[in-house]
């Protein structure tokens, strides 16, 4: 009996070993039960989807995902094949959910706010002169809006700063932001200037535009020749190239501190008032619509989401999680409310538009 049961074990064992042998490989996601899933992203996210973790976590959900990169403006012209589109904030969101007549609710799964970056030498000189401060206990700095308002106005310049300095700081005070013709964030810091200029109250009509639209055409232009996205102003800060502020989302710069990769001099200022970019996701088909629920509500893509730097919307707790495991240095503010960080309503998409050709066309 022992040795019939041993040779119907060994045929088994070697029918397995045979079909092992001949079944085919076969990656392709049809077959496997997956479906591709095609779109559009910022720049800022790209890493994020080319995660391997990520990968494997939406595959295990069925979907394999595609993406290209292209300006939040720029989408609406992209969007042929697309299942999906995922602009950096919601006013390009919602151009597209209007053109293509999309009613279904906005996904938002993460959110990130307009931050500053700048060396530390360039940070002590900037309080020294009432430009910016340090929290003596969270050791946060805060970049002050209003006095820096002023420095765009009447043209202030580096060498106008009194006390130490580092002496690479010349020309026009000026924050280094994208183009916000084709860029979120660009776009973004045209609406936070808005805001200020107009008293603290987002713009809503035409006399709104025309009574910020110089500060505005000012502050764009003295940068000179823009970048398209927001990757490029960050990469040549992080090369001791461009601009000494450069306007960033704070998730560029959390990733760095979350995988040890930040320079030992960076400062992330927050201005005092700011504006949260809501990364929102249009699903353009039925598959676009699956990844958007996976993205907000799958509990391990807002945890993978968080060590990009962003905040989930659907985990509060998420982004602070990641900087506690983090060396717990370069002083970011896990909670904003905490750090005195006012929020600017963004104006709606329309309105929005009319700011940036003001902006740029003066």
């Amino acid at each position: 009996m022992k040795r019939a049961f041993g040779v119907l074990a060994a045929l088994l064992l070697l029918g397995g070993v045979a079909f092992a042998l001949l079944k085919p490989v076969n990656d392709d996601p049809k077959d496997s039960g997956a479906v591709n899933v095609s779109g559009v992203i910022g720049s800022e996210k790209r890493e994020f989807f080319d995660d391997a973790e990520v990968k494997k976590e939406l595959a295990a959900k069925g979907l394999t995902v595609k993406v290209l990169s292209a300006g939040s403006w720029q989408m609406a012209d992209n969007l042929d094949g697309m299942d999906f589109a995922f602009p950096a904030s919601q006013p390009p969101a919602d151009a597209i959910r209007a053109s293509r007549k999309i009613t279904e609710t906005a996904i938002r799964p993460f959110y990130s706010p307009l931050v500053i970056m700048a060396h530390e030498g360039t940070a002590k000189a900037l309080a020294a002169n009432g430009l910016a401060s340090q929290d003596p206990v969270s050791k946060v700095w805060t970049f002050k809006m209003d006095p820096y308002l002023d420095a765009v106005r009447s043209g202030r310049k580096w060498d106008q700063l009194t006390g130490d300095k580092p002496g690479e700081l010349s020309g026009d005070i000026y924050l280094t932001t994208t183009d916000p013709t084709s860029s979120s964030s660009g776009a973004m810091y045209v609406a936070l200037l808005s805001f200020l200029e107009n008293g603290h109250q987002p713009v809503a009509d035409v006399a709104g535009v025309e009574k910020t639209k110089g500060l505005l055409h000012t502050a764009i232009t003295k940068q000179g020749a823009l970048k398209k996205s927001t990757d490029e102003p960050f990469a040549d800060f992080l090369s001791n190239g461009g601009g000494a502020l450069v306007l960033a989302y704070e998730s560029q710069a959390a990733e760095l501190v979350v995988k040890k990769k930040a320079p030992e001099d960076l400062v992330v200022l927050y201005p005092d008032t700011t504006v949260y970019s809501d990364h929102t996701v249009v699903g353009l088909t039925e598959n676009g619509r699956k990844l958007a629920d996976q993205l907000n509500g799958n509990p391990r893509l807002r945890e993978l989401a968080a060590q990009y730097g962003f905040r989930p919307q659907g985990d509060t707790n998420a982004f602070g999680q990641q900087l506690k495991s983090a060396s717990g240095s370069f002083n970011l503010a896990p909670n904003l409310s905490a750090a005195k960080v006012k929020q600017a309503p963004i104006p709606v998409a329309d309105m929005l538009q009319k700011l940036i050709d003001g902006a740029t066309k003066g």
